[in-house]
């Protein structure tokens, strides 16, 4: 067992931690003598520069090196950079080295201090943390891709070698370990929201964050700091439950559809073998969109989805159509052009920018309560089934599992009809046949 002990390493630290410059809740987790640490600390709080510190000074307090794991090279780095800041603002003699991982294209990068401590900082890789000896923090743990590998990996040595383990992280769902740690009594548990932080001592426009990020289930979990279900469901049960109506048709009826009057808008999501073809049909009615039915097609022919298509397509109250051409729906998309003309049917291609354009259009419909869908659990789940999530790059992407309901096309193929609905009138179509004759002359 390492003790703590008294030496001049104690005095190093206490001469220069006042150069490092801490607020309150930055000093309480840098003072802790906790083994086991869950921290839930909002964005740009300074979550990465304390626990860096906190790991630097129980390092060489315990005479023990330091494994920093982050979820990304970039990460990494510059975790290791505020180490560097540490190490500076407390006067240590410091080394520093970089070399490539075990015939790998992970990049360690690593700093000696006093003591013989080593400080390494790795990205999180499973292979990385087996085997070694010392004190760990995780870093952005909700973020890391393998976490239940890397946690396997890494538990059984540190409690061999009566290691330390911080976890801190800003929330990402449920569906991670993260969550789950933060039900585990062994651990000290802190939680720091923007709001706490203000409130000792930060400087930041907390306003200014959530207008700047115009998306309020997102502000509460990057600086709230809550666990939300929402953050991977793009839309609620609640939600979609505020725009259900039970005497709307889940079914299209043509022949009443070819009956009405008004503007109706059409969304096309194309399946085949695995995927739903969804044709939804929404009908403008003053400032909200009423769902008028849906036409499902499962494992079925192009021939046979071309045809159905037609029938809708042919519906004179019929303004425009918004179709998926990604992959599968480019053949089906272009012969609808191709039939019916550019003027009422729009070939969407899905991208990430795209997808995000139509999600939030819908969204901003559900939120509001003016779009009308039928009161009908395949909907209902379909819709719920739409996760929204944030990569590395700060790209967000919508996924949904695949099941024998579909693949989240009853969503899509909604989305699209609410952007042929957003310009549902369109231009007018004529034809000229030369000079118009009259059959009379003269003044009439």
């Amino acid at each position: 067992m390492c003790l703590e002990r008294p030496s001049k390493i104690d005095e190093t630290l206490a001469e220069g931690m006042p150069a490092v410059g801490l607020l309150p809740y930055q000093r309480s987790i840098v003072a802790s003598r906790a083994r086991f640490v869950w921290a839930n600390w909002s964005r740009q709080v300074g979550k990465s520069f304390a626990f860096s510190l906190r790991r630097v000074v129980r390092g060489l307090l315990r005479g023990r090196s330091q494994l920093l794991l982050s979820a990304s090279e970039r990460q990494s780095r510059e975790l290791m950079e505020k180490v560097s800041l540490h190490c500076r603002a407390l006067r240590l003699a410091t080394g520093w080295s970089r070399q490539m991982w075990r015939d790998t294209s992970v990049r360690q990068l690593e700093a000696s201090l006093p003591n013989g401590v080593r400080v390494i900082g790795l990205p999180a890789n499973p292979q990385t943390v087996r085997g070694f000896c010392g004190d760990v923090f995780l870093d952005e743990f909700a973020m890391h891709r393998d976490d239940r590998a890397i946690w396997a990996a890494i538990f059984p040595t540190i409690l061999r070698g009566d290691g330390e383990l911080d976890v801190a992280s800003t929330p990402k769902g449920m569906k991670n370990l993260f969550y789950e740690l933060g039900q585990n009594n062994r651990f000290v548990r802190s939680t720091v929201t923007i709001f706490d932080a203000v409130r000792e001592g930060l400087d930041v426009d907390v306003e200014a964050l959530r207008l700047a990020m115009r998306d309020e289930e997102l502000f509460r979990q990057e600086f709230g700091c809550e666990f939300l279900d929402e953050v991977t469901a793009f839309l609620t049960y609640e939600q979609i439950a505020r725009c259900e109506d039970a005497s709307l048709p889940r079914a299209l009826d043509l022949a009443a559809l070819r009956k009405e009057g008004g503007e109706l808008a059409v969304g096309v999501d194309v399946g085949r073998k695995r995927d739903l073809t969804v044709i939804w049909v929404l009908r403008r009615d003053d400032d909200a969109l009423v769902t008028r039915g849906l036409v499902e097609l499962s494992n079925a022919p192009f021939s046979e989805q071309e045809a159905r298509l037609r029938e809708v397509l042919s519906v004179p109250a019929v303004r425009r159509c918004c179709m998926d051409s990604t992959g599968l729906g480019m053949q089906l998309a272009e012969t609808a052009v191709a039939a019916f003309g550019e003027d009422r049917v729009e070939a969407v291609t899905f991208t990430a920018p795209t997808k995000t354009d139509l999600a939030g259009r819908l969204r901003v419909l559900v939120e509001s309560g003016r779009i009308r869908i039928p009161s009908d659990p395949d909907i209902r789940n379909d819709w719920h089934a739409v996760r929204r999530s944030i990569g590395r790059s700060g790209q967000v992407r919508f996924e949904a599992d695949r099941n024998v309901a579909g693949h989240a096309d009853r969503f899509w193929s909604a989305a699209l009809a609410v952007r042929a609905a957003r310009c549902a009138s369109g231009p007018v179509a004529y034809l000229s046949e030369g000079r118009l004759t009259f059959a009379r002359t003269g003044v009439w």
